[in-house]
């Protein structure tokens, strides 16, 4: 990472202090642009509470958010708390949740999870990353959803494939690996921005920043994105 030298006071090992490094620049102009652009971005999941998001969150994997949105209708039906979905069979959770693909895997998270869930939180989801990780099928990108879009709380920044691609070519990272992409976001967006940043950045990716054929011509960041990784033949102009 780079760092200006325009203004500010040198510090230990050359740092100037005050100086923001170039990557910073560019995630707070990122920023901007995309709450002008996606102002009404929001998580595409379905919920009415935490726990709702969480289990929505374990199936999403591998699946669209639309085949899990019409999946849980009929589960929390069926099993509305972490108590009577952990009471539920393997069999009775895996033939609702069927559609989402690798059902079997997610139904024995899922009721694992609810399990851990009344046995070591009451029925309640935690609100520390610490303790979600901890649950059966939670890894970090899953309690990042959780505490953001289920309590507003920016423990990180949420990347799925849209926002590592894009975090890509915009120079915002240079990892293939979530978590450490994460780790590079979160130095390169304003904290204010974490939560709402992913929901807007997979908005532009589904619409704009397209995974083949990206949309550069008239693109919110047209004027300063390196195109990372993208060949010019691939470039709609």
């Amino acid at each position: 990472m780079h760092s200006s030298n325009r203004g500010g006071k040198r510090g230990p090992k050359g740092a100037v202090k005050g100086a923001l490094p170039t990557v910073a620049r560019q995630g707070a102009t990122v920023s901007r642009r995309l709450a002008r652009g996606y102002p009404q971005a929001h998580c595409s999941l379905d919920f009415a509470s935490p726990f709702q998001l969480l289990i929505a969150t374990i199936l999403s994997a591998q699946c669209t958010d639309k085949r899990v949105n019409a999946v849980t209708v009929d589960l929390f039906r069926r099993w509305p708390t972490a108590a009577t979905l952990a009471a539920a069979t393997q069999a009775e959770v895996e033939a609702v949740i069927r559609s989402t693909g690798f059902f079997r895997a997610k139904a024995k998270n899922i009721r694992g999870c609810c399990t851990a869930l009344v046995e070591r939180h009451d029925g309640e989801v935690p609100r520390t990353l610490e303790e979600l990780v901890r649950l059966p099928g939670v890894g970090r990108k899953t309690a990042n959803v959780v505490l953001g879009s289920g309590f507003g709380m920016p423990s990180g920044v949420v990347v799925d494939t849209h926002v590592g691609r894009i975090s890509r070519r915009l120079g915002l990272t240079r990892h293939a690996d979530a978590v450490r992409a994460e780790r590079d976001l979160m130095v390169a967006i304003p904290k204010s921005h974490w939560i709402a940043f992913s929901h807007r950045l997979i908005e532009h990716g589904r619409t704009v920043c397209l995974a083949r054929r990206p949309r550069c011509e008239g693109c919110l960041f047209a004027d300063l994105c390196p195109r990372v990784g993208v060949p010019p033949a691939a470039r709609n102009r």
